[in-house]
């Protein structure tokens, strides 16, 4: 059984105003935190997700993706790429830290702190499902695989 970690009780900024994720309305999340807007893993990750938001909305779905970005590049990226998820920028670190995903990261050979993609689902405020070290292509479509059987169970 995975580790309970609880939705937080408190407003986040997203691209669409703030957001609280454990007053979401609809039955499941799938909460997953990325690196950096605009960088190509991160990119596929994003536009994987948001061409197939139609699917997860079917599923009673909220899809969020999360980064130490401000709101501005989540916005600029968003618009960009014509995403149609929402983002949260967590630049302090609330929702990282919570979550346990700033790991070190070994960046052209300098040791860095940075954020390991993970994805986390969440079904009524339950963690039923987490992902770590997860490979951007393809991601959102195994995710969406994993909700349906989820659903099924």
């Amino acid at each position: 059984m995975t580790e309970q970690i609880k939705l937080p009780n408190q407003k986040f900024p997203t691209t669409t105003g703030e957001i609280n994720l454990s007053e979401l309305s609809t039955d499941w999340l799938v909460l997953y935190f990325y690196p950096k807007d605009s960088t190509p893993g991160c990119t596929t990750q994003a536009v994987g997700f948001s061409c197939i938001k139609d699917q997860f909305d079917a599923l009673n779905t909220t899809i969020i993706g999360v980064s130490r970005d401000s709101v501005k590049a989540h916005q600029n990226f968003t618009e960009k790429q014509s995403l149609t998820i929402n983002l949260i920028s967590d630049k302090d670190e609330t929702l990282c830290k919570h979550f346990d995903v700033i790991k070190e990261k070994n960046m052209y050979g300098k040791i860095v702190m940075g954020i390991e993609r993970s994805t986390f689902i969440y079904h009524q405020g339950k963690l039923v499902k987490e992902y770590r070290k997860v490979k951007a292509a393809g991601h959102a479509e195994q995710v969406l695989e994993d909700l349906k059987t989820l659903q099924k169970a």
